[in-house]
């Protein structure tokens, strides 16, 4: 087994980011190994997916232990992913697994729709802000489940994460955020991930079976992954819902940027220009609504204690600013 450290490296950082937010694995991993690492797309889409099958189910327990995944989205999500995926493995070996057109157009069109979704998590934080500034005791509206658009949506991440790898993530995080607005945060990135394990599995076993899988590839990237999902997993189930939005806008952004083939340097200046200009602008926002930023100073020390706590999960986060304020209430329903 020939094990490359910088690919190691690639999949400690991706590995944090998948257990941060949900996402990033195949919209991100895979495009660092063609582009960095050289190598063939169709072996990145097969080694990413097995990459993901360990990591996942790491990030999705760490979840599951704090409460933070909606089992009956899981199992409808499951109804249609699951078989999607592997009817996707099957349709891009009818296709052509090389056929540069339409994984080229695959990746564009999920390129705009991750723009679109990062752009909707924005306008629906500035309406909650706006919500919260008028009433005081607001609450986010009950988690009522529906079937039939789960399925549907997990019907279509399984086809497109079972053609491209991408998606598994970042596809179904976007649909979550808009059929189930009362979702916390931490509540979408839990459930994600927990749903991901058998649609990302029986894309794997789809791909080991008839795609380019490389098991020196996938190893390399595991041994950086596995503690890299852990880390961030914890991180973001006693996170602040405030912070895992920011970070999901963020990956949702790059991402994007590089499914549309925007280049590694013009990439870091768009996402800087944009941490910069979004920080000084939503700091305005919260200022005109009559919210601030933290309910007290944070220093430093006290900084560095929470993101502490929040990995060994030792004592309980300071308390949420006013449009991140963790909620306990059970508010999951079936219609």
């Amino acid at each position: 087994m020939d094990i490359d450290l910088m690919m190691a490296l690639a999949g400690l950082f991706v590995g944090f980011i998948v257990g941060l937010t949900g996402m990033g694995g195949g919209a991100l991993m895979t495009p660092v190994l063609v582009i960095f690492f050289n190598v063939n797309p169709l072996t990145a889409v097969s080694s990413d997916l097995v990459v993901s099958l360990v990591m996942k189910p790491i990030g999705g327990a760490v979840h599951a232990r704090r409460g933070t995944v909606n089992v009956p989205l899981v199992t409808w999500l499951a109804v249609g992913s699951v078989p999607a995926a592997f009817a996707g493995v099957l349709l891009l070996r009818e296709l052509g697994g090389d056929d540069a057109d339409l994984q080229s157009f695959v990746k564009k069109a999920l390129g705009w729709a991750l723009i679109i979704a990062a752009a909707g998590i924005v306008l629906k934080s500035l309406q909650t802000i706006r919500t919260k500034a008028k009433a005081k005791d607001y609450a986010p509206p009950p988690v009522v489940v529906r079937p039939i658009p789960t399925v549907l949506v997990g019907i279509v991440g399984g086809v497109v994460v079972g053609m491209t790898s991408v998606g598994s993530g970042s596809l179904i995080i976007v649909a979550l955020l808009f059929l189930y607005p009362g979702l916390k945060a931490a509540e979408i990135v839990g459930t994600d991930l927990v749903q991901a394990v058998p649609l990302v599995g029986a894309a794997a076993i789809g791909h080991m079976m008839f795609g380019d899988f490389e098991f020196d590839v996938a190893s390399s990237v595991l041994i950086g992954a596995i503690p890299g999902v852990y880390v961030g997993a914890r991180v973001s189930a006693h996170a602040s819902q405030a912070l895992i939005r920011r970070a999901l806008v963020i990956v949702l952004t790059a991402s994007a940027l590089k499914l549309l083939g925007v280049g590694n340097g013009a990439l870091l200046g768009w996402l800087a220009t944009a941490l910069v200009i979004g920080t000084l602008l939503w700091a305005l926002v919260r200022h005109t609504q009559g919210l601030t930023r933290r309910p007290e100073p944070m220093t430093p020390t006290a900084a560095a204690r929470e993101w502490f706590s929040a990995l060994t999960g030792r004592r309980k986060p300071r308390p949420k600013d006013p449009d991140g304020a963790p909620e306990t209430a059970d508010r999951t329903s079936i219609s």
